[in-house]
């Protein structure tokens, strides 16, 4: 199920950033993604840059970005926190694959980060999990 942007609102609440989408409201969309055949599972640099421009695209806003390389043919780890949640990568260079958690919040649209990381990425073979966290029924 895509987001569509034009049916996502913040809540009216000024200080939960809970989400709004089709009559239902929620704290936020939480991605879980398996891409397999990546480039850059080993490039610590391009992957900080990779997690920030994912978050911009989708109108995130980035308070801290933490990378960590686990050496010579090995994978990186790396976490970018957003005021409207986070987005992480864990790599397996060794098993050609990476797995991604988008979660945001407010009115943001971590689709277009999907997209996003996705084509940059430039995976083969793409598995993904969306759901909707802190579901309210009313």
């Amino acid at each position: 199920m895509d987001i569509d942007s034009k049916n996502l609102k913040n809540s009216g609440s000024t200080s939960d950033h809970f989400v709004e989408d089709n009559g239902m409201l929620f704290a936020g969309h939480h991605y879980l993604i398996d891409m397999w055949d990546c480039l850059y599972l080993e490039d610590k640099k391009k992957i900080e840059d990779l997690l920030i421009r994912a978050a911009k695209v989708a109108r995130a806003t980035v308070l801290q970005i933490k990378v960590h390389h686990f050496g010579e043919g090995q994978g990186v780890s790396g976490v970018a926190i957003l005021a409207e949640s986070h987005i992480s990568i864990h790599t397996w260079p060794e098993r050609n694959f990476a797995a991604f958690d988008i979660f945001m919040c407010g009115s943001t649209n971590p689709d277009l980060s999907l997209n996003f990381l996705k084509k940059e990425f430039n995976a083969k073979k793409v598995n993904v999990k969306k759901l909707k966290r802190g579901l309210i029924n009313y």
